[in-house]
Parts: C-alpha cells; structure tokens; sequence
C-alpha cells in the first residue's frame, strides 16, 4: 500500500508543478507587457522591468499554488483515472479515504514547498524587485538600514526614520552639503506630509553651519522641494504581502500599541495562516470532480474544472476579504470560511459518489 500512497502523491505532486510552468510563464508575460508602459520613463529599461517581474515571480507562485494544486491533481489523478488505473485500485480493494489520504501526502509536500516560497524568498525578493524599480525610474540611490530610510536627492541626503501608512513620515533629518561635500545645513522636522505634489514640514529645527558660526532656527511649519516622493517611498512601506507571517504578526502589534488600523495586515496574516490548510482543500475537492466521471472526461475537461472552480474561490475568498476591510467582519472568519465552504461542499458529492 505505500507504493500505491507514493505513486498517488508523485502524481500529485508533478501535475501540480507542470501545472506552475505553465501558469508562470503566462503571468510573467502579461506582467511584463504591463510593464511596457513605464520603460524608457527615467532610466527604466527593459532589463530593469525583466529583473523586476522575476524577483516578483515568487509571490505570484505563491498566490497560485492552491490553483495550481487543484489543476494539477485533476490532470495527475486524471491521467491514472483515464488509463483505468483508479478504476483498477478501487477493485483492488483500494478505499476512496487511501486515495484522499495519498493525494492529501503530496498535498502536503506541496503545502511546505508554498510555505518555504511565500515566507522565505517571496518577500525578500519582491521587496528588492521594488527598490530596485523605483531607484531605475527616479534615479536616486535608496537604502533601508536599522537606523532609517535613506535616499539622496542631488547633493542633498534625507534620513527617514518612520514611514506611516499614506506616505507620511516621521522624524525626518535633511543633509544639504556643499560643492566641496561639507556640511552647510542641518534640518529636522517631526513630521512631513504630501499635500497636492509637494512636502509640508511640521516642527522644523535647523542648523545653518557657517565656518565660525552655527545659526538656529526653529519654524512650525514649512515647504519642502524634492524629487523623493511616495512613489519612491514605496520601496519600504510595509506592504502586507511583502512581509512574512511572523512580520506581518509584529507589525500588527506594532499598530494596534499606535491605534492604528491593522485590519488589512489582519486579513493578509490570516490568509498565509490558512494557505497551507488551503492546498489541502484543493486536492479534497479535486477527488469528487474525478470520481464523478473517472475515464469520460477528458484534459481540456478537467482543466477547465480546475479554473472554473479556482475563479470561483478567488471570487468568494476576495469577497469575504471586502467585508473585513470595509464591514468589520473579523479576518480570521473572512480567512477560513471560503474553504470550509469549499470542503463541506467537496465532502457532500464526495459521500454521494462513494
């Protein structure tokens, strides 16, 4: 019986990654013809929005790893289905529960590989695809250190040590330096805002340093001219999807300590929570779909139920996200209904075609 559990879950397994070869590509293709628009814009070349797709890849591959599941079990479990072969197991004496407990082990491998994806490289990489995006368009050099974001804007260089949600910022230091890179002017605000294309400065400490002299100022309010601008700041706003769950879990903590609204980094962390669960679910209500019609359905068949079927989760699931974002519905039951439903409704023709 381990044979067969092994055989089951490499079917598994290899319909589910063919099925990524041919999803990636086709992503990748309508991202970079989307990406067409802002080539030549600055110094944005064609290598930079390549290099950038790529490094944004991982992610997309996560997010379709529970479609990609459900496509692959029906085309690997399919194949064995049309050559008779679960017909031939189930004469064996071969349970329709060993055959959900075998797809359920390759499942489960796939359930790690997405883990290691999403939480290890996707964020790492997409997070350096943006920075080096907004360095080709704007041509400023960035850096995100412990001590704050920096960024040179001409022979001036800005430290930013909080980035809020909406591009507002926090404890902003401006360097302006001379022809002959010596320091002319310190300036300090508590806080800096984007109003109609420009910055406003608010509690703005300066130091005007002279050769023999250092000159003071205190101002409550100012207007700042840069060519750093939210678009650029985007490099290392916390976007929800580029944070692993463990960040994602101490930037919520992080905002609640600030009351500060946290729902949509709730919704995205209860989503990677049951992302696992939801690779699961996709082989389950795989099953019922081959078992219904085994040998008469053919492959372009049982792709077209998988896509069916995966639009119609990602519409469900994207709705009950919604209503947590705009409704207050709580994101742990936004996150775990649409595959209960999905699994109660798999587990009814499951009952019915056993």
């Amino acid at each position: 019986m381990k044979i067969i559990d092994r055989y089951l879950a490499h079917a598994v397994i290899v319909g589910a990654l063919a099925t990524m070869a041919v999803l990636l590509p086709l992503i990748a293709f309508f991202l970079v013809a989307d990406e067409m628009d802002a080539v030549k814009e600055q110094g944005y070349r064609l290598t930079d929005a390549l290099i950038f797709v790529s490094l944004s890849l991982p992610r997309f591959a996560y997010q379709l790893f529970p479609i990609a599941t459900l496509i692959g079990a029906l085309m690997g479990l399919g194949a064995l289905a049309s050559r008779s072969e679960l017909v031939a197991m189930r004469a064996a004496g071969v349970s329709i529960g060993r055959i959900v407990g075998a797809a359920m082990l390759g499942g489960l491998v796939l359930a790690v590989l997405a883990v290691a994806v999403g939480e290890g490289l996707a964020p790492i990489a997409e997070r350096e695809g943006v920075r080096l995006r907004a360095e080709a368009m704007s041509g400023q050099v960035t850096m995100a250190t412990p001590y704050g974001f920096w960024a040179r804007d001409r022979d001036t260089f800005v430290n930013i040590r909080e980035i809020l949600p909406g591009a507002d910022l926090r404890d902003v230091s401006i360097y302006q330096l001379d022809d002959e890179r010596r320091l002319t002017v310190a300036t300090h605000a508590d806080w800096a805002r984007f109003v109609d294309g420009a910055w406003i400065l608010e509690d703005v400490a300066r130091s005007r340093i002279f050769d023999d002299r250092v000159e003071a100022e205190h101002l409550p309010r100012e207007d700042w001219t840069s060519r750093i601008n939210p678009g650029l700041l985007e490099v290392v706003v916390v976007q929800p999807h580029m944070l692993p769950i463990w960040g994602l879990h101490r930037y919520i903590q992080y905002m609640q300590a600030n009351d500060q609204d946290a729902r949509s980094y709730e919704v995205a962390f209860w989503a990677k929570v049951v992302q696992p669960f939801l690779i699961l679910a996709m082989i389950f209500v795989a099953i019922p779909l081959l078992l219904g019609s085994t040998r008469t359905s053919g492959t372009g068949t049982r792709i077209f139920l998988g896509i069916l079927v995966g639009v119609v989760f990602y519409l469900i699931s994207r709705t009950f996200s919604y209503l947590a974002l705009l409704y207050g519905l709580s994101p742990v039951v936004a996150a775990f209904t649409p595959p209960l439903l999905f699994l109660a409704a798999a587990l009814w023709v499951l009952r019915r075609v056993g």
